[in-house]
């Protein structure tokens, strides 16, 4: 189902057609309007803690079983090694180091492109309770990925972890 139905220009019905050399939804009425749905980009961490462990977050809404990294959007004239850090301090209240970045991944899904990091953080977690409704600490050794999203990524960076001893 199609994010939008109508032209923000003209207020026209957006059908199918040919645009940039694929399918996309533009004015029925030859306005020139065309709804690229690009993927938005987001920045997303694993975050170290206290050396063995990682923090995994519940978003408001999201089913009792289901954790995952903290993630974001950049904001407006935001670099993404800067997003991913206030992301982490507004969302759990630490102070972050990124250790390195990790990927680009595509979330198909949520049309998404996520820029991914492993970071190492300090401090005591404080939970956004408007944001949140859970976080968790698990040890890297009991961290299993999900197949989709930041699970790809959490995939990818353990088995890295297995081929180099840990710092």
């Amino acid at each position: 189902m199609p994010l939008m139905t109508f032209c923000p220009q003209c207020g026209n019905k957006l059908v199918t057609g040919q645009a940039g050399g694929r399918e996309r939804l533009v004015c029925s009425q030859a306005c020139g309007y065309i709804y690229w749905n690009n993927p938005l980009p987001v920045v997303g961490a694993i975050v170290e803690y206290d050396n063995d462990s990682v923090v995994l977050i519940q978003n408001k809404g999201w089913p009792a079983d289901w954790f995952g990294l903290v993630t974001g959007f950049l904001e407006h004239g935001e670099e993404p090694d800067e997003a991913i850090l206030r992301e982490i301090q507004e969302e759990i209240g630490l102070e972050a180091e990124i250790i390195e970045r990790l990927g680009i991944y595509t979330f198909h899904q949520r049309n998404e492109l996520i820029i991914a990091y492993h970071v190492r953080a300090t401090g005591d977690i404080r939970m956004d309770e408007e944001e949140l409704q859970a976080y968790k600490i698990v040890p890297i050794h009991k961290l299993k990925p999900w197949p989709f999203g930041t699970g790809v990524a959490v995939k990818e960076w353990l088995a890295r972890r297995l081929l180099r001893p840990v710092e």
